[in-house]
């Protein structure tokens, strides 16, 4: 009489040991956006390559979100609000304060260029209530979408003018009006500081992460 053996269970596979799972962040960012990653956790998004970033506190970053001016996407982490913009925007904001007449002022703008890294916000979802967010942690404010980088705000193209009232272009909205309002808002915003103790400390930003628009 034949033996029959009985089956054999194959077990699945298991993840190498030592090596981490994927970082959803960071897969949603390479994924769907085609943006580099690098680091983490948190992911840090490479600057320089899809895009720039333009960096101010948060209260004068909130003051620029309600004039009606075109941005791209916009973040903000802690009391620092990032607006991207065009690959090589960070080498031309210098030259850009100094002939917008705020060269030497103290305006605590900067920029992110080449080499330079963001903690990457959350992907965008649901909208994040007031308690649900991490103190501190990085969100979109206004969220990228795939092909977002054609519009991001830029110098104008060559023969299209300089000044701050022709800076739009088929590419995007103009660099020179974003930054004329950023230096702009930075500047008021910093007055403020000096002249009212609640704005010493504060950001303009209430809790939750989101900024008033009024």
């Amino acid at each position: 009489m034949a033996l029959t053996a009985p089956p054999v269970t194959v077990p699945l596979p298991r993840a190498p040991i030592g090596v981490p799972a994927p970082d959803p962040t960071a897969s949603w960012y390479e994924r769907v956006l085609g943006w580099p990653v690098a680091g983490g956790p948190p992911a840090q998004l490479v600057t320089g390559v899809r895009f720039d970033v333009l960096e101010l506190p948060a209260d004068a970053g909130a003051a620029v979100l309600r004039r009606p001016l075109a941005t791209g996407p916009v973040a903000l982490m802690g009391r620092r609000m990032r607006f991207l913009v065009a690959p090589g925007s960070a080498e031309e904001l210098e030259g850009l304060l100094d002939w917008l007449e705020w060269g030497g002022v103290a305006l605590d703008l900067a920029a992110l260029g080449a080499g330079g890294r963001i903690t990457a916000p959350a992907p965008p979802g649901p909208l994040v209530g007031p308690g649900e967010n991490p103190r501190g942690a990085a969100v979109w404010l206004r969220p990228p979408e795939q092909g977002c980088e054609a519009l991001l705000p830029a110098l104008p193209a060559p023969g299209q003018g300089s000044g701050p009232g022709r800076c739009e272009d088929t590419a995007g909205p103009g660099l020179v009006r974003l930054v004329a309002a950023a230096a702009t808002e930075c500047h008021r915003a910093r007055l403020r500081r000096r002249t009212d103790p609640a704005h010493r400390i504060g950001t303009g930003i209430p809790a939750g992460g989101q900024p008033r628009f009024s």
